[in-house]
């Protein structure tokens, strides 16, 4: 007979954690960003993914400051957290480029490839974790949508079928960057700051 002092916890005990409860707010951003983009809003959509980048660093600076968390707590949020990105920063660039290129066959194989990147970067992450305290291997899946929304403001000067080449190649090349054997930056402290204030500037522009 299991000892009821160390009976599992539920599931919904995890979802009252602070952390947890910004990273699902960081995934209702990624699910509106992914409802716009589908219907062809695409500014909207842009609006909400970065929305969605800014909850998933929140989460992770209010994780490392509260002391009173478990083993269970962190071991639960690494895994939540990692489920989340890949909404976030694989379905939703996967079907942004397939809804701007008004869902042609020929932008299947870029979408799939968007997403089997962000299945195995993120895996491999789960098993290696960062270099050091400060550096990834490989460019962050957050910084692909980040210079997205970035690229993005010069869609309306650009013929559609040009943007959408120019879309597709991106994607493509961040694919390279996102699995390439490089060091990059892990970008904390102020930098979340500088986050903040460019998706405030960027949600005024989109808005």
């Amino acid at each position: 007979m299991k000892n009821p002092q160390h009976q599992q916890p539920t599931m919904l005990f995890f979802a009252r954690d602070i952390p947890n409860i910004y990273s699902l707010a960081g995934l209702l951003c990624a699910v509106l960003g992914i409802y716009y983009a589908i219907l062809g809003n695409f500014p909207a959509a842009i609006i909400g993914i970065l929305w969605a980048v800014v909850f998933d660093w929140a989460d992770g600076i209010i994780a490392r400051k509260m002391t009173v968390r478990t083993d269970q707590h962190r071991a639960f949020g690494g895994q939540l957290d990692s489920l989340i990105d890949i909404v976030s920063f694989g379905v939703f660039p996967a079907i942004f480029l397939l809804s701007y290129g008004e869902f042609s066959p020929w932008f299947l194989p870029g979408a799939f490839l968007i997403v089997a990147t962000s299945a195995i970067r993120l895996s491999y992450f789960n098993v290696f974790g960062l270099v050091d305290n400060k550096t990834y291997m490989g460019l962050a899946l957050d910084n692909n949508v980040i210079i997205l929304a970035f690229v993005f403001l010069f869609e309306g000067f650009i013929s559609h079928t040009v943007f959408s080449i120019i879309l597709y190649a991106l994607l493509m090349v961040f694919l390279v960057f996102n699995l390439a054997p490089i060091r990059t930056p892990k970008f904390t402290g102020k930098w979340f700051y500088v986050l903040i204030i460019y998706t405030l500037i960027l949600t005024v522009i989109y808005g």
